[in-house]
């Protein structure tokens, strides 16, 4: 394992760091001999410089999925924009009701990079792909030629947000079992699961799934994450994230491994309140890192921070808004893709005086359903106009994640839907069930 101690112990003492494709109807191989190799993932690389090189080969596959070519596609196109077209591009927003004019007019509007749909922005699933089609439409009416972020939390069990719309999969925790009784089925029924859900939500409309959930919980004393984590095991847990990962990508569909660095030890829920997380940097290491490293190993698109005060690394501060924590992900696990924040409307930030735009200066690249779609893009703009962030920060921000949707689109093209989709999803759920018990 790719030992932090010596680094993280400057983060400690208050010094800030420098800021596969498996045959759609086919089983998926095993991906534990799959773990692409990374293309040159700097430890040393600054937050603000650039991961390709005017030398790179242009179809040379980046460490976490786009092409260097479409990288740097992005970062020129993005360098033309607006003030008000470049903070739309790292926010994806929120809305309430079922209306799909309603989130389509906010793409519109405000330049939004996408929208995180909720439990409560579904009826059917005939509103969900007019929905998800109103939202495509008005970001290609807004000049976009690559697809907007639409995303949910479709993990399985009870984090499910289509549940009655699409199939219903059981916890991730699943999987780990599943691991732990014969890892190399348990692997294959992982990604198995992963393809197959991922495939629904592209016949649905969406192109990022916030999953699958890295956390390697604690047992009883973990209040939010529980059956989500794959195993109260590191090692278990980081190949059921390494299989869910390749299964994402085998379905040509973003996803977000979270909630880095790791909620799994937190005894209080963030969704209410700032938990307090005293594990020292080498149980970090240890006990939480292990399934983050195997996702950039199998080259994950997006990692989602957490809002946990971690008093090892960065105490007092939301781990989705200290610099040193995105330093970890990126300098010493070498993450070179999207970082998007947890839900800026949960209560562990909600309060916080400009939590998006302190977690854009600390380094993330998306800032997740603010509170106030308008009010957070009119602060963004307003600080790049008075230099309170840099036009360069943003721009690679925007840059990220305009390649990993001219990624997404570019598999999506090569894997089309099939039409079976639903049973293949039942049948893979039934799998991975069997698999466990």
């Amino acid at each position: 394992m790719l030992s932090l101690r010596p680094r993280l112990a400057v983060t400690a003492t208050g010094l800030l760091l420098l800021s596969g494709c498996a045959t759609l109807g086919a089983a998926p191989s095993d991906p534990a001999s799959e773990a692409p190799t990374r293309t040159d993932a700097s430890s040393s690389r600054s937050a603000g410089e650039p991961t390709t090189s005017p030398s790179a080969d242009p179809d040379a596959p980046t460490s976490w999925g786009p092409t260097a070519g479409e990288l740097e596609q992005a970062q020129e196109m993005v360098a033309g924009w607006s003030d008000e077209r470049l903070a739309g591009q790292v926010i994806v927003g929120r809305f309430h009701g079922t209306d799909p004019a309603v989130p389509a007019q906010m793409v519109r509007d405000l330049h939004l990079a996408g929208i995180s749909i909720t439990g409560d922005n579904v009826t059917d699933g005939d509103q969900v792909r007019a929905m998800t089609k109103a939202i495509t439409d008005a970001s290609a009416a807004d000049g976009r030629a690559f697809p907007p972020v639409i995303g949910v939390d479709q993990e399985g069990g009870y984090v499910s947000h289509l549940r009655g719309i699409a199939t219903d999969f059981p916890h991730f925790q699943t999987s780990g079992m599943a691991i732990q009784a014969d890892a190399r089925l348990g692997r294959r029924v992982t990604r198995a699961a992963a393809l197959a859900t991922g495939l629904e939500l592209r016949s649905l409309g969406f192109t990022w799934v916030f999953a699958p959930v890295a956390d390697v919980t604690i047992g009883a004393a973990d209040p939010t994450i529980g059956a989500r984590s794959p195993s109260m095991d590191p090692k278990a847990a980081a190949q059921a994230v390494g299989a869910a990962v390749k299964g994402y990508d085998d379905a040509g569909v973003v996803s977000t491994v979270k909630h880095f660095p790791g909620h799994g030890t937190a005894t209080t829920d963030s969704h209410d309140t700032l938990p307090l997380v005293d594990s020292t940097l080498a149980e970090i290491e240890e006990h939480d890192l292990p399934p983050f490293e195997s996702a950039i190993k199998h080259a994950a698109p997006a990692v989602m921070l957490s809002h946990l005060d971690l008093t090892s690394i960065a105490p007092g501060v939301p781990a989705s808004m200290a610099p040193e924590v995105y330093s970890m992900l990126r300098d010493d696990l070498g993450f070179e893709g999207v970082t998007i924040t947890d839900s800026l409307g949960m209560g562990a930030v909600a309060g916080r005086p400009t939590p998006a735009l302190q977690a854009l200066k600390a380094g993330a690249d998306l800032l997740l359903m603010p509170v106030d779609n308008a009010a957070t893009h009119q602060i963004v703009v307003d600080a790049l106009a008075s230099g309170e962030v840099s036009r360069e920060r943003v721009e690679e921000a925007a840059a990220r994640v305009v390649a990993v949707q001219m990624w997404q689109a570019r598999l999506a093209a090569q894997r089309p839907v099939p039409a079976d989709v639903v049973e293949r999803a039942r049948a893979a759920s039934a799998d991975l069930e069997s698999a466990a018990y």
